[in-house]
């Protein structure tokens, strides 16, 4: 993509709104767009992050066995009428009606509508185990919406929603989405930590978040020393194998590790004192596994192996891909601007013409741009008549992980300078080795 060609509504000045670094550093990169209290439009940069996220979370969930589906984003109020949570949910759920008076609301959450799902063409056992996922805009009315996405009103989720026979096989579920969390936040740059969670509105009994350890995180956590250096499942974890995932989830949750609601003082103070990490951290994950909860009330039966009629057994599962990015700019970031990992960042290469019109940067750069896109990399070349100090305080706000910088005397030597964001190094190197360096 061509900087000429792609829009960038870069801020030079900070919005006073804004006040911690993510919703700073988001809208003065071009990436959203306030609308309304907690609503956001996704301009282009931010829009092929959300993209690379979701394309991550897809991905691990495809590969834990869930399958995913689209629910749409207004619901009947008879479904929560059903489960007893239509009075119970409280004002952050809007309630809405059509012409014809039907009572709807927008989706703050989907238990309701997915167990309607299950209970119209499941009825027997030998159709379980089933994960059913979807990457869908919520609504939920915060009384007072702050931080940018990280605690917006109309937010983008994945929700995944285990249906089993029984306890045992709903708590195999619950480990096989435990460790596609560790996986897909590892991909995504972070290390995310398991901790014992209240359930909240969702109910149940057994509840994790994954709780990224930040300086601006929203509030404390503990956690032993342990947690940072155990090792993340790797690409041929087998999520057939249920005593392996419940080893996995043991070794990750062995530890010590409580959010502010959940925490024991007294286990925290039996703890060596070197081995306690006390920290700010910020939610990206949550888990939940509540039984029968919404089954029962419901009537999501299926016959059992002794042909009885059973309730299911249920469990859900959320990411929020727009948080997320928040999450990870908080993490990631310096006084330049985001330092964006790898496999999110919008555009993996940032290629600099340091004069355009002068005829051998042109042609260096037109060459790079075709070489390193035939290649596969995603490249955004500023093409763009600006100043060097432009070019470059842009290129470190947006954080892409690699500037390639081509000036006229370099251009006129063959030669390419190359910076790479989350350390600062620099190296120059002639221009037909560029790519072989880019994709060592």
């Amino acid at each position: 993509m061509r900087l000429s060609q792609f829009f960038l509504p870069i801020l030079k000045e900070t919005p006073k709104e804004a006040e911690i670094v993510s919703h700073r550093l988001m809208l003065r990169a071009g990436m959203i767009r306030q609308q309304s209290a907690g609503i956001y439009s996704w301009l282009p940069l931010g829009k092929r992050v959300l993209d690379k996220i979701c394309r991550i979370v897809r991905e691990e969930q495809n590969r834990s066995g869930a399958l995913e589906i689209m629910m749409p984003t207004i619901q009947s109020a008879d479904l929560w009428r059903e489960s007893g949570r239509y009075d119970d949910y409280g004002k952050e759920m809007l309630r809405i009606e059509d012409r014809h008076e039907r009572e709807l609301l927008y989706g703050p959450t989907n238990e309701e509508m997915v167990t309607d799902i299950f209970r119209s063409y499941v009825r027997s056992y030998k159709d379980l185990p089933l994960n059913l996922y979807h990457i869908q805009w919520k609504f939920r009315d915060e009384v007072r919406p702050r931080f940018g996405v990280m605690r917006s009103r109309e937010f983008l989720m994945k929700d995944a929603y285990s249906f089993d026979l029984d306890g045992q096989a709903a708590r195999n579920a619950y480990n096989r989405m435990f460790v596609a969390y560790l996986r897909t936040f590892t991909r995504c740059g972070l290390q995310a930590i398991p901790m014992r969670a209240d359930t909240g509105p969702i109910g149940g009994d057994l509840s994790h978040e994954f709780i990224i350890l930040a300086s601006t995180g929203e509030s404390a956590v503990f956690c032993h020393r342990d947690y940072l250096e155990l090792k993340v499942p790797e690409t041929d974890v087998d999520f057939r194998d249920s005593a392996a995932l419940a080893e996995i989830v043991k070794n990750w949750t062995t530890p010590y590790a409580a959010t502010e609601e959940m925490h024991d003082e007294a286990a925290w103070e039996a703890l060596p004192e070197a081995e306690k990490v006390a920290a700010r951290g910020i939610e990206v994950g949550h888990i939940f596994y509540f039984g029968t909860k919404y089954s029962e009330p419901m009537g999501a039966t299926v016959t059992g192996p002794d042909g009885k009629e059973v309730p299911v057994h249920m469990g859900s599962y959320g990411i929020g891909p727009s948080r997320l990015i928040a999450a990870i700019i908080e993490a990631s970031h310096d006084e330049a601007g985001i330092i964006w990992p790898k496999d999110v960042a919008p555009f993996d290469v940032g290629l600099v013409n340091m004069k355009p019109g002068d005829a051998d940067c042109d042609k260096a750069c037109e060459e790079l741009y075709q070489t390193l896109q035939a290649a596969g990399l995603d490249v955004l070349m500023d093409d763009e008549d600006s100043r060097a100090g432009a070019k470059f305080a842009t290129m470190d706000l947006i954080g892409l992980p690699v500037q390639v910088i081509v000036g006229p005397r370099g251009a006129k030597a063959g030669e390419a300078e190359l910076k790479f964001r989350a350390t600062g190094e620099r190296e120059t190197l002639p221009l037909a080795d560029v790519l072989r360096r880019l994709t060592a």
